[in-house]
């Protein structure tokens, strides 16, 4: 991103930044959680458990890697320590159900950690309304693919 573009955004950049590296840290949890998940679910039909968390863990991924690509564009630097990934993000490791098998369990995890994310989205997403663009339409992006995830989980209720 350009150096003209960033200056003429109105916004600060490194509070832009520090809220973007935060929602990176969150879908490297995510990522993490679900990829989790999908290896240990067991139980009747655990296949399909298995394929929906593996699909919504490889799109967290894309998110972090989305996310990483504008921070540097903004002049600014992802999170460089693993270590540091779970003390940098908005909301701790989400802590799997222990039972591999109870479906309603592991959903509960899954829209409670989207519910978490559809707010991030939502907060970046009104503070870059009109004065920056190209940021706006990328949590936009990310936005609309959380909200995915979680009406795909809702319609397993």
């Amino acid at each position: 991103m350009g150096k003209k573009f960033r200056e003429t955004s109105g916004l600060d950049t490194k509070d832009l930044v520090a809220d973007l590296n935060k929602a990176y840290c969150d879908e490297w949890l995510a990522y993490y959680a679900y990829t989790f998940m999908a290896s240990v679910v067991s139980g009747k039909g655990y296949e399909d458990m298995e394929e929906f968390l593996k699909k919504i863990a490889s799109e967290e991924l894309e998110h972090q890697g989305e996310l990483a690509d504008m921070i540097v564009k903004l002049g600014g630097m992802p999170i460089r320590a693993f270590g540091d990934i779970e003390k940098n993000a908005n909301y701790p490791y989400p802590a799997p159900p222990k039972e591999t098998d109870d479906y309603d369990k592991i959903v509960k995890f899954v829209m409670d950690a989207e519910a978490g994310a559809i707010d991030v989205y939502r907060k970046i997403a009104k503070k870059t309304f009109g004065k920056e663009d190209v940021v706006y339409q990328l949590v936009t992006h990310i936005l609309s693919e959380e909200v995915t995830h979680e009406e795909i989980f809702e319609n397993l209720k």
